[in-house]
């Protein structure tokens, strides 16, 4: 199984950084994922510009996973049985995508097989691919048994 996380724009707050490569650093003990930060619209573009570059990067047959705060919430117990469920279905690539500070284009939402909500608190961008990170691996913990998530 690998990871693709699309997110708009790059994380540029150190500290937010420093967590975001941590989590991802130890997440790749566990699955295998890439980054791809897509161009943040300019002023005079809107949802619709950015939908297009998400979709342009999401490869056909992927199980597309979109984060939104009126997504399905699920425990971080819960979301380690998604996962092993996916694993056992052999869901061989899986998309997470953070969309831009006005949302997603409606072509996006439509691709998306689930979306997730990592809490119904407003977070920042970078707080929510944080977050996204350490909870995957949590995932990971709780699968295999590691001591981690106690």
């Amino acid at each position: 199984m690998k990871f693709r996380f699309l997110w708009i724009g790059k994380t540029k707050n150190k500290n937010w950084r420093a967590l975001q490569e941590e989590y991802l650093q130890r997440l790749s003990h566990f699955a295998k994922f890439e980054v791809v930060e897509i161009k943040e619209s300019q002023s005079h573009e809107n949802k619709e510009i950015e939908g297009k570059r998400i979709l342009e990067a999401i490869p056909s047959g992927a199980f597309v996973i979109l984060l939104d705060v009126i997504g399905k919430q699920f425990g971080s117990e819960e979301l380690a049985k998604e996962i092993e469920g996916w694993q056992n279905r052999s869901v061989r690539e899986i998309i997470f995508v953070i969309g831009g500070q006005d949302g997603v284009s409606a072509e996006v939402e439509e691709k998306s097989d689930l979306r997730l909500s990592l809490s119904k608190m407003t977070l920042t961008h970078e707080a929510a691919r944080v977050l996204l990170a350490e909870q995957l691996y949590r995932s990971f913990t709780i699968i295999n048994n590691y001591p981690y998530q106690k």
